[in-house]
């Protein structure tokens, strides 16, 4: 006897099969050689399955960082009571895994995806802990007077991002030191 599946027990293993499948080819040939029809047969799905849940592959992209998939650490900005000690080490943990072998073509084939889908630029931005955790211990520096009142909280946040993207575009590895002199002279 056969037994029949249900529509939504199938569609969760669908999703998770594409998700993985994405992933894994996003990071074994970054972003630029992504296909749909290549994420299908990963997945063992069809292209129009694929369509049914996400408009692009961008959009696949962004689902995969907000789910963790992508860059998978929770990047909290420590909170020691010293402003530019907590930002210069989440920035420390950050280049680490820029730095890290396949981790700045993560970042730039990250940021080709986002020229396309400006859904994964704010996944992105979530997945470093730009908005949540840096803007929040930012607003904490204003709070503890390390930071003047009308600091412009997300633009600093924003401005330290760009630094970021700017020197893994330029391949410049090993360089966290100038970042960080960024963030000391943005502070001061």
């Amino acid at each position: 006897m056969n037994e029949h599946r249900s529509g939504p027990v199938r569609s969760t293993a669908a999703r998770e099969a594409i998700l993985d499948a994405t992933a894994r080819l996003f990071h074994n040939q970054g972003y630029d050689r992504l296909t749909i029809e290549g994420i299908a047969k990963e997945a063992g799905v069809g292209k129009q399955t694929i369509y049914r849940w996400w408009p692009s592959r961008g959009a696949l992209i962004g689902e995969c960082l907000a789910e963790g998939r992508l860059i998978p650490v929770d990047l909290v900005v420590p909170d020691t009571g010293d402003l530019v000690a907590d930002v210069a080490a989440w920035l420390r943990t950050v280049m680490s895994l820029v730095d890290a072998p396949e981790g700045g073509a993560l970042l730039r084939s990250l940021v080709s995806a986002a020229t396309e889908d400006a859904g994964v630029g704010t996944h992105l931005t979530e997945s470093l802990g730009v908005e949540e955790h840096l803007s929040e211990r930012l607003r904490a520096g204003i709070r503890d007077g390390q930071l003047p009142a009308d600091a412009p909280v997300d633009q600093i946040g924003a401005a330290i991002l760009g630094a970021i993207i700017v020197q893994s575009l330029g391949r410049r590895s090993g360089e966290t030191g100038s970042l960080e002199q960024l963030v000391r002279f943005l502070f001061a």
